[in-house]
């Protein structure tokens, strides 16, 4: 073996090194980037529901408001009936 042949193969590890490097480099990246990806999906969905809760309270409110309407007007078509204690129930 010369020392051209020494020297020629050295440089072919040393570019089967670097591209396996490159290899491993990519698919660290390849990762990373699914995680970006799985962080904005979850990102919108976050944002969808906290939306639709918004929107759920407010609705919710407007129930308990019109609820509280409602039992006003109750109140003030039927007179209260008095509570007399002296009275005792028929037979």
């Amino acid at each position: 073996m010369t020392t051209l042949d020494v020297v020629a193969t050295g440089a072919l590890l040393v570019m089967t090194a670097v591209a396996v490097l490159m290899l491993v480099q990519y698919l660290k990246l390849q990762d990373i980037w699914q995680m970006i990806i799985d962080c904005k999906t979850a990102t919108r969905w976050a944002k969808i529901w906290e939306m639709e809760n918004k929107e759920l309270r407010s609705a919710l409110r407007a129930e308990k408001e019109q609820v509280d309407q409602l039992q006003r007007k109750v109140g003030l078509i039927q007179p209260p009936t008095p509570v007399d204690s002296n009275t005792t129930p028929g037979p």
